[in-house]
Formats: structure tokens, C-alpha cells, sequence
């Protein structure tokens, strides 16, 4: 897979100016996403801010669709689009990569505990909710892991030749 931690400088030089004043690039395995906060939007609420995305969305579809098709193609992912104004954010596209695991019966029952108090419809729901608990709650912690990960691999290319 191509790498891809030059996406957010990318996307900064492709992007109009017009759309966006600030620009979040995140990147993993399947998906590049990308959430723009609409430019020249001054807060606006609910309702409103809905209405202004969704009118972006609508205005920028086919020239979202050629950057999303060179990105595509530089960096071998998905690319996915939202927008915010404010408080309201809201995805156009995203990636929902189904994810393989085995879990033993503790585990198991911890995700039916959740499906049966109704906080989750399914197993698969229910590892979905647990996984954005945790990353809620360990942010810092994740931010540092990933932060070690890169220098790892920053040192691994720089590192002597065979």
C-alpha cells in the first residue's frame, strides 16, 4: 500500500481555497477523510448548518469526485468526504470496513450484555460502540502510541541499508 502521510498537504494544495478554511486529513488502512470546515460560514446551527452543508455537498459533487479519484489513485484508499459548520458535522461518504475477530465466551457475553439492555441491535453494533468508548477514552493515550509508531517508522527507513 502506498504510503500516505503526505495526504493532508496534498488535499491542502488540491482543495479550492474557496471551500474549506481549515482541512482534517485522517488516514488508515482502507480510507483517506476528509472534513473541511465550510469558509466564509459564520456558526449557524441545526437546521441551518445542515442546509449550508448539504447545498456544498451538492455545488462541489463533481469536482469532489476528480480530487477523490487522484487521491484514489496516489494513495491506493478510499477517499471520503465531510463537512463542518460550527458544531454540526456531517459525512457524505465513509468507509465501513467490516472487521474479522474471535472473541471467547467472556468477551462474547460482555457484547450480549450490551444487545440485550438495547444499547447496541447487534454484535457486531456492540463491538462497533465499545471500540468508540475506548477511543474516547484513551485519546491521549492512543495520540502517544501512534506518535511512538511513527518514529519507529521514521527510524526503520533511516536506519543502515542491507
Amino acid at each position: 500500500m502506498p504510503p500516505a502521510d503526505d495526504a493532508a498537504d496534498w488535499f491542502a494544495g488540491r482543495l479550492p481555497d474557496a471551500w474549506f478554511s481549515d482541512v482534517d486529513v485522517t488516514v488508515d488502512r482502507e480510507e483517506v477523510l476528509v472534513i473541511g470546515t465550510l469558509a466564509g460560514e459564520d456558526g449557524g446551527e441545526g437546521a441551518a448548518a445542515e442546509g449550508r452543508i448539504s447545498r456544498f455537498r451538492a455545488d462541489t459533487k463533481e469536482e469532489r469526485i476528480e480530487i477523490a479519484e487522484e487521491a484514489q489513485a496516489r494513495y491506493g484508499r478510499t477517499v471520503s468526504w465531510g463537512a463542518r459548520i460550527g458544531d454540526t458535522t456531517a459525512l457524505f461518504t465513509h468507509v465501513a470496513a467490516p472487521v474479522m475477530t474471535r472473541l471467547r465466551q467472556p468477551e462474547r457475553q460482555v457484547l450480549d450484555t450490551l444487545v440485550d439492555a438495547g444499547v447496541a441491535r447487534s454484535r457486531s453494533d456492540a463491538l462497533a460502540w465499545s471500540v468508540r468508548l475506548v477511543g474516547q477514552h484513551a485519546d491521549e493515550w492512543l495520540a502517544q502510541l501512534r506518535e511512538a509508531m511513527a518514529e519507529v517508522d521514521k527510524l526503520r527507513q533511516d536506519g543502515p541499508g542491507v
